[in-house]
This record gives C-alpha cells, sequence and structure tokens, in this order.
C-alpha cells in the first residue's frame, strides 16, 4: 500500500486496487488433473514396427484401473510411423473406460486443456471491464495468451499485460462516433 506522501496519520491507500482493473490469471483455469501420457513407442518392436496381432494382446492386457476415467495424452515419442489402425485401437480400449483422450504430449495436451477452459470462460464479469492479464502466470503461452485476447477483447473496455503496477497496454476499445 502506498502513502500519499501526507505524513499525518491517513490510512495506507491501495490505488491498484482502487483502480478498478480486474487482474486475470491464466493459472485460475487450470486444474490439478494428472495427464497420463500413453506413448505408443512402448509398443514398438526393433523400435519403428508395430505388430498388429503383440499390439491387440498388449492393450488386452492393460490394467484398466490406470485407466479408468483418467486424461490421456496418446503420443508416440519415435519418429516410427504409427498405423491409422493403432491409434483407433488405442482410442477404443480407453474410451471403453471412460477415459478422456487427446493426441499429442502431456505438455501439448495440458495446453489443449487450457484452451478449452478459455473457450469456456464466463464472460460476464469482464463486460466492459479493465482487464489485467497477470505475466508472471506459470501456464501463460502464446497459445493461450492469443486465445484469451480472442475471448476477452469483444467485451473488454481495455485489456494490459504485465501487473496492476506495471503493465503494457494491449487493446482500447475505440469510442464510437
Amino acid at each position: 500500500m502506498i502513502n500519499d506522501g501526507d505524513s499525518s496519520d491517513a490510512p495506507l491507500r491501495n490505488r491498484v486496487e482502487e483502480s478498478g482493473l480486474i487482474a486475470f490469471d491464466l493459472s485460475r483455469l487450470v486444474t490439478d488433473e494428472i495427464i497420463k501420457p500413453f506413448d505408443l513407442a512402448g509398443f514398438l518392436e526393433s523400435g519403428f514396427v508395430l505388430k498388429e496381432k503383440t499390439f491387440r494382446s498388449a492393450l488386452s492386457e492393460l490394467d484398466e484401473a490406470n485407466w479408468t476415467a483418467s486424461v490421456v495424452a496418446l503420443h508416440c515419442s519415435t519418429d516410427a510411423i504409427i498405423p491409422d489402425w493403432a491409434w483407433m485401437l488405442v482410442t477404443s480400449k480407453l474410451s471403453e473406460l471412460n477415459a478422456l483422450i487427446y493426441f499429442g504430449s502431456p505438455t501439448e495436451v495440458k495446453e489443449q486443456r487450457l484452451l478449452e477452459a478459455i473457450d469456456q470462460l464466463d464472460l460476464n464479469p469482464f463486460e466492459d471491464g479493465r482487464i489485467v492479464i497477470k505475466g508472471c502466470s506459470e501456464v501463460t503461452s502464446p497459445k493461450g495468451l492469443a486465445r484469451l485476447i480472442q475471448r476477452l477483447q469483444p467485451s473488454a473496455h481495455s485489456i494490459f499485460y504485465g501487473e496492476p503496477c506495471s503493465t503494457v497496454p494491449v487493446y482500447k476499445r475505440r469510442k464510437k462516433s
């Protein structure tokens, strides 16, 4: 809090709080859910061949308790060419277990989940608001920030990036003539 420079016993004022800025932290949209990687590389023979019969057998032996109702990052961490039927077999198996399946690495899936959360964001609290998108968020990414701007800009009066005490102007609604 700041003192107005007045040496009297005046109470300290929080000018950031008084400014009417709406601080928005992208990390508030991210849950602590565990994203389980399902890497097809572990099923490759000789590091690059996927045999249907062996693969089907391995899928049938999966510990279903590990995959039931989980968020799954389905990917292959090698440059092997994976046949389309393999992706379909895994998806079919995990769908039976009520898993939520995404394609990509766990990091890519986390970003996809963030983009979904941004798309579901209730914009009413931001209507005509002066919004500061927090710059020190752990989940900040160019994709996430771009999507957030696309969602907020039609509703917001102005958008800034950074911290309420030090911001970069990003958008300000023009006055209609």
